[in-house]
C-alpha cells in the first residue's frame, strides 16, 4: 500500500490536500432508474478523476422475453456509441429441476473487433420474477495511451422455450480497442425496453 507524503512532513502543517484522496473504496457518482426506458446512458462523470469505474446492476427487468442486456462506449460524449471491442465470455449454469449443470465458453456473446454492443448475458426472461443483477468494471477509460479493459460478472434468470428456469452466472472480459478516452457508456437490451431496475456508477481511485 502506498503512502501519501507531503513536503512539510507534519500532518498538522499540511496546507492543502488533493481533491480526491485515494482510498480504494467505491464512491457513488450517479444512480439511474429504468422505467420502460429504451436505454440508460452515463454521459458525465467518466473522466480522469478515477482509475476505475464500476457499474452495479440491480434487478434489471426486460420488457421482452429472451433478450440480452448490453453496453457500448463512446469517445464523443455520447453522440455515437460504437467503440471497437474484442472480448471473451463463459458461463456456469444450473436449472431449477436439478437436472442440468455446466460450465462452457459462449461464442454467441464474444466480439472480435466489433463496434456492436457488448452483451453481458444471454437470453433473459421477462416473467414477473425474472431479472439481471451484477457488475461491470472499466479500467482507466480516460487513458490516451492504452486500450480500455473491462470485466463483468452477471447473474440472471435464463428463459428459453427449450431451457426454462435456469440460473446462469456469466463472465465477460474484453477491451475497447481505442486510445481515445471513453467518456460515456450506454446500457440497453438487444430487443425492447428496460422495464425496470437500477444502475449505479461508482468511481474507484487505485492505490499506486
Amino acid at each position: 500500500m502506498a503512502l501519501i507524503k507531503y513536503g512539510n512532513n507534519a500532518l498538522s502543517s499540511v496546507t492543502a490536500l488533493p481533491s480526491v484522496i485515494p482510498t480504494g473504496q467505491p464512491v457513488l457518482l450517479s444512480t439511474a432508474t429504468a422505467s420502460a426506458s429504451s436505454s440508460i446512458s452515463f454521459t458525465s462523470g467518466i473522466d480522469s478523476t478515477y482509475d476505475i469505474y464500476k457499474f452495479e446492476f440491480i434487478n434489471i427487468h426486460p420488457q421482452t422475453n429472451a433478450t440480452q442486456f448490453r453496453f457500448n462506449g463512446s469517445t464523443d460524449g455520447g453522440s455515437n456509441y460504437n467503440v471497437t471491442k474484442t472480448s471473451t465470455d463463459f458461463y456456469a449454469y444450473h436449472n431449477e429441476g436439478d437436472t442440468a449443470t455446466g460450465l462452457t465458453y459462449d461464442t454467441g456473446i464474444d466480439l472480435a473487433q466489433s463496434t456492436s454492443d457488448q452483451s453481458l448475458c444471454g437470453d433473459t426472461g421477462n416473467a414477473n420474477d425474472d431479472s439481471i443483477s451484477g457488475s461491470l468494471f472499466i479500467f482507466n477509460p480516460s487513458s490516451t495511451t492504452y486500450v480500455k479493459h473491462y470485466i463483468a460478472t452477471i447473474q440472471y434468470s435464463f428463459n428459453n422455450p427449450s431451457f426454462p428456469n435456469y440460473s446462469i452466472e456469466n463472465f465477460v472480459g474484453g477491451y475497447c480497442n481505442t486510445t481515445s478516452a471513453v467518456n460515456a457508456i450506454i446500457f440497453r437490451m438487444s430487443s425492447g425496453n428496460l422495464d425496470s431496475g437500477t444502475i449505479k456508477m461508482y468511481g474507484i481511485s487505485a492505490w499506486v
